[in-house]
């Protein structure tokens, strides 16, 4: 019977490999409603103004808590066995300069 619960308690998930692949982001805007959270992700570019969101998550406010204390756990693990991840950036919107000169036509 015992087995039969361990069983019941496994989850399947796939991963299909378009997904799997991944998506760069180097910039995510969070929103909250009384409801969800959404998550954007963005990629910016060099010398270009506009970027588009790659992808968008939302969640419901219980779930995004569970995201923070997961990502939280990550982090401390990943810090201790790399060192701790240094912020370079503390203002509150992330430079755009990529070290890259200046596109011209």
């Amino acid at each position: 019977m015992a087995e039969q619960k361990k069983k019941g308690n496994q989850l399947n998930i796939e991963l299909p490999e378009e997904i799997a692949e991944g998506v760069y982001s180097n910039l995510a805007i969070i929103s909250h409603s009384n409801t969800e959270f959404i998550l954007d992700f963005i990629r910016l570019v060099p010398n270009v103004p506009k970027a588009k969101v790659k992808s968008r998550v939302v969640l419901a406010p219980q779930h995004a808590k569970r995201l923070l204390r997961a990502l939280s756990d990550n982090i401390n693990k990943y810090e201790a066995q790399f060192g701790k991840i240094e912020d370079i950036n503390q203002s509150s919107f992330p430079t755009m300069n990529f070290n890259t000169p200046k596109a011209q036509a």
